[in-house]
């Protein structure tokens, strides 16, 4: 099997793991900036083997400029997606909010 054949392109900026809702990224998030080993990875998504996270991690070897580049893309995605939920929290988010705020020690409320 072609080290390829792992991965779906769903686009330039969406590439994921075959027979997963995972992208690439979450694996190599993981891997990278956590430490985690491969084990510890594939039992935290639990729609991905251990195979497909060493199959991760050896294509980031094997692109490694291609898949850095990638994933600073996502980050600095992430990190704008962020900022603006956090300018525009979904009524959701606000209602949570709330109940952290009325569910919060007294002592925390009076600070």
């Amino acid at each position: 099997m072609k080290l390829e054949e792992y991965f779906n392109a769903l686009a330039p900026d969406d590439i994921r793991l075959k027979g997963t809702r995972i992208g690439i990224e979450s694996i190599l998030y993981e891997y990278i900036y956590r430490s985690k080993t491969p084990e510890e990875i594939a039992e935290q998504f639990h729609t991905v083997t251990l195979e497909q996270v060493y199959a991760t991690i050896l294509y980031y070897l094997h692109y490694r400029s291609e898949v850095e580049a990638y994933l600073v893309d996502w980050l600095e995605f992430s990190r704008i997606m962020r900022e603006k939920q956090q300018q525009n929290p979904s009524p959701a988010r606000m209602r949570f909010r709330r109940m952290q705020e009325e569910n919060a020690p007294k002592h925390l409320q009076e600070s």
